[in-house]
């Protein structure tokens, strides 16, 4: 075993330290060394992996059960234990060039909005002179939130990175939904949390899973991000503040719903034990890398502390931008264009892939497909070769379920949805 890859092997075993069992903290390095690409193909085996780590064999082979049993490894007779060439969440953004991308649920471009005239001066006047201004502009935090508790983060994917900083620690339990958001997926990985999957529309399971794994937080999606529902979750407030559970809200997509009613913050049912996320990037551009972060005191003293090491503020010029945007560019035109496009997407899918299943989603920016009889990340790769780049579902869960998934982004011009659609559609005839 290579000495470089053996030190970072053990090093990334002995940061996940915590309440998990070896065999899964060992799994779980493995895991994050892939991600990064330090580690890929053949694993060591499990002699040399018992002797750099300091495990039993039997560990060691416990652990790439656990790999192979969510599909993230194999064995092959004869030859070892193979890490499986897997999409990862943070990587849809490398996938290379495509004539259709549907992987990433983002705005695709700045074409929708209205840039007023803009004096150079404007862009770089800001309060304090210097630009570093810890907490952000004061009149983006004004527009952002009705608190002063507001902190502006370089968008969504920081705020969240911040909050699980602050709240976790390696083998730290943190309460999610399945499915849900693959990039906080991401970060709890790289932090060495253990993820419980729990039904967050079921109280029941939430108040049994909070009694008895005491997380050190739940991560709620206002507006569900792969599947577009709008579940409703206000008993998962309530008995978070019952089991004095710190709760992460995240809001990014609470401002694109189609057919309800906005959901309601749940900070208001537990309002010293909420972290409220929220983001730009949906409803203007995801290049201005602006986010938000509302707490009550002293968690938001230990978010901007956080903050401070991270990167000691957002950049002043994205917030003086977004401020100008913000007060130049009503939300409904691009919430109507969305659902338009929403429409469009569905009903190509409905004509020309009539054996595919979803529910039409509430709000958001995606659909939730379900392929009969087809491995998604299969299909995945199958599409690509046509063109087009999908997210299959095992991106969105802890455990690598929904193999039958896809997430599919409806947010592109009409023009290139019909493209995305065809060659899907080759794409599919190619499986069957």
């Amino acid at each position: 075993m290579d000495d470089q890859l053996a030190i970072l092997v053990r090093d990334r075993y002995r940061l996940r330290q915590g309440r998990e069992a070896p065999s899964r903290r060992l799994a779980g390095a493995l895991i994050d060394l892939a991600q990064t690409g330090a580690l890929a193909g053949r694993l060591p085996s499990e002699r040399d992996l018992a002797q750099t780590v300091g495990l039993s064999r039997g560990t060691v082979a416990a652990a790439f059960n656990h790999l192979c049993a969510g599909g993230l490894a194999e064995r092959r007779h004869g030859s070892g234990t193979y890490l499986l060439d897997k999409p990862t969440f943070t990587g849809l953004l490398q996938a290379g060039p495509v004539v259709a991308d549907l992987s990433t649920s983002v705005v695709p471009d700045p074409s929708h909005l209205a840039v007023p005239a803009l004096d150079p001066d404007d862009l770089v006047r800001t309060p304090s002179g210097h630009g570093y201004d810890p907490l952000g502009d004061p009149r983006l935090r004004a527009l952002l939130s009705g608190t002063p508790d507001v902190l502006v983060t370089a968008g969504a994917q920081q705020a969240l990175d911040l909050a699980v900083r602050v709240l976790a620690r390696p083998g730290d339990r943190v309460v999610v939904g399945d499915p849900t958001y693959g990039g906080m997926l991401a970060i709890l990985r790289r932090a060495g949390a253990h993820t419980v999957a729990v039904d967050l529309t079921d109280p029941a399971a939430v108040a049994e899973s909070l009694d008895r794994h005491r997380p050190a937080l739940v991560y709620a999606v206002s507006v569900d991000n792969p599947t577009g529902a709008v579940p409703g979750l206000r008993h998962v407030a309530e008995l978070a503040r019952s089991s004095d559970v710190t709760l992460v809200e995240d809001r990014t997509l609470a401002r694109l719903v189609h057919d309800v009613a906005p959901p309601e913050p749940l900070a208001a049912l537990h309002p010293h034990g909420t972290i409220t996320v929220g983001s730009l990037s949906k409803v203007l551009w995801g290049g201005l890398r602006i986010g938000w972060l509302e707490a009550p005191e002293p968690l938001l003293a230990r978010l901007v502390e956080a903050k401070l090491d991270a990167d000691l503020a957002t950049s002043a010029v994205s917030q003086r931008l977004a401020t100008l945007l913000l007060d130049t560019n009503p939300l409904e035109p691009w919430r109507a264009e969305l659902a338009a496009r929403r429409a469009h997407f569905t009903a190509a899918l409905s004509a020309h892939l009539p054996t595919w299943t979803w529910t039409m989603p509430a709000g958001g920016l995606s659909v939730w497909t379900r392929l009969p009889g087809t491995d998604a990340e299969r299909f995945a790769r199958i599409a690509r070769d046509h063109g087009v780049a999908v997210a299959p579902g095992t991106l969105f869960s802890p455990d690598g379920r929904h193999r039958d998934r896809l997430r599919l982004s409806f947010a592109l011009p009409p023009a290139l949805l019909d493209q995305a659609i065809a060659s899907l559609t080759r794409a599919w005839a190619e499986v069957s």
